[in-house]
């Protein structure tokens, strides 16, 4: 066969083992896990609408109970995947590849679990499966980005192609199956941003589609069935097709060495991940300053161009929508000091005060800070007082991307909140627990410990 983006991907997946990742890879590997199991348990409380729907759409399709849905219950993998997916953005508080813009999170670890398990995989199985998972629609996405996202839900899209990775190596397909599931990817990948100002439920059924493609994909590539050999490169294929100015180059450069998996954010606040920068400005104004809100003129975001043209309507109806945003994210953080779950609730966008200085908010795409992005995600947020005075604060990498990171017992501590009035303090300090000496057990054993009582 003809050496090609797919078939090098493909080769890439099939032939990486445990042994050849680094130890900093296998811990990110882990905190990537534990993040999105406790994103999938916070939505129980936070979105227990979705929760709801969830669990009432599953049994639909009488499958068979071979993998774990996060919260309780058990379907095809496929199917868990799906779920899963849903569950673990239900929130938006799922993790972030910045330079791919893709919630990796949601469509790679319901993948990988839900193979790994379905095969009665280790738990050094399931860290391979979401390297390799990651590796992929990361690279993908840096492929097809920036103008892929005019459009496309990267998560959706470029997601499909780690889900159907993940899912080979869960079940340990070859290469050439493995191209073969790619492909099936790069055909089923779907999904718009339509839902940037409505909010509604299509942008969390997003990522459990794109997982539940993925393994769909590798099912018939195990099964013997074809796709086209080169989905990625070819005339006709993805990059051509999803991208204005691919950059194919990005699929394979480094790729073994260059890992992916490490330049993955982790999400301080439950909003979209272009809000956070702005949050953090917005906050230590509040911090700093503690403007009195009523004598507040105007609001002026300074920042980059996809914040104004995807992230800044002020039509917030819904919590989703509030967490898209940005406007919003920057006026509460003011009036309230804080951002948490708690300000996502109607109650606080319907609150008049809010309302108030919603409306006042303004977005521009500052020139000086436009080039930064996607390396950085740069805000200055200036707060213009009746009497003139003027409070601002510059925010480059928002707390939680790899320049800022969260420490350990950060995102530790995000863990436990997201479980708090969902499981007890023993299930969670188990959770923690068997998440940190994954290598050491089979995957079951993970799964087993994943259901909410009385769920």
């Amino acid at each position: 066969m003809t050496q090609n983006p797919t078939s090098e991907l493909a080769e890439f997946v099939a032939n990486l083992r445990y042994e050849d990742l680094p130890e900093p890879v296998v811990q990110q590997a882990k905190r990537v896990l534990l993040d999105a199991i406790g994103c999938a348990l916070a939505a129980y409380k936070e979105d227990a609408r979705k929760a709801d729907i969830v669990q009432k759409l599953i049994p639909q399709f009488g499958a068979d109970q071979q993998s774990t849905i996060i919260g309780g219950g058990k379907s095809h993998a496929s199917v868990a995947a799906l779920a899963n997916g849903m569950l673990i953005n239900a929130a938006d508080n799922d993790d972030t590849h910045k330079r791919a813009l893709l919630h990796m999170g949601s469509v790679v670890v319901p993948a990988a679990l839900a193979t790994a398990e379905a095969r009665g995989g280790s738990g050094r199985d399931l860290i391979v499966a979401l390297v390799a998972g990651y590796e992929v629609a990361a690279r993908v996405g840096m492929a097809v980005m920036p103008t892929h996202y005019r459009f496309w839900h990267s998560t959706a899209t470029n997601g499909t192609f780690g889900a159907a990775a993940c899912a080979a190596k869960g079940y340990g397909l070859d290469a050439d199956q493995t191209r073969t599931a790619l492909g099936f990817a790069g055909t089923q990948a779907a999904g718009l941003n339509t839902f940037f100002e409505s909010g509604d439920d299509s942008k969390s059924v997003h990522p459990g589609k794109a997982g539940m493609n993925g393994v769909i994909g590798a099912m018939l590539a195990e099964l013997g069935a074809t796709s086209p050999p080169d989905i990625l490169g070819h005339a006709k294929g993805y990059l051509a097709a999803f991208s204005l100015e691919p950059n194919p180059q990005a699929l394979t450069a480094g790729l073994g060495s260059d890992w992916e998996i490490l330049s993955n954010g982790f999400k301080l606040y439950p909003s979209i991940l272009a809000s956070h920068s702005p949050i953090g400005a917005s906050l230590e104004i509040y911090a700093q300053k503690h403007p009195d809100v009523e004598k507040i003129r105007s609001v002026t975001v300074n920042t980059y161009a996809t914040v104004k043209s995807h992230f800044s309507s002020k039509d917030v109806q819904k919590s989703m929508a509030a967490r898209l945003s940005v406007p919003y994210c920057v006026a509460i953080a003011l009036v309230d000091g804080t951002v948490t779950q708690a300000q996502f609730a109607p109650e606080r966008f319907n609150d008049p005060v809010v309302r108030n200085l919603l409306d006042k908010v303004e977005i521009i795409v500052d020139p000086a800070l436009a080039p930064l992005y996607p390396e950085k995600f740069p805000a200055r947020v200036e707060v213009t007082m009746v009497d003139g005075t003027v409070h601002e604060a510059t925010f480059l990498y928002p707390k939680g991307d790899p320049s800022n990171p969260l420490s350990p017992e950060e995102l530790t501590a995000k863990f436990k909140n997201n479980l708090n009035n969902v499981m007890g303090a023993d299930q969670t300090s188990r959770l923690i627990e068997l998440v940190e000496n994954i290598e050491n057990i089979q995957v079951s054993e993970l799964t087993n410990s994943l259901t909410i009582p009385d769920a």
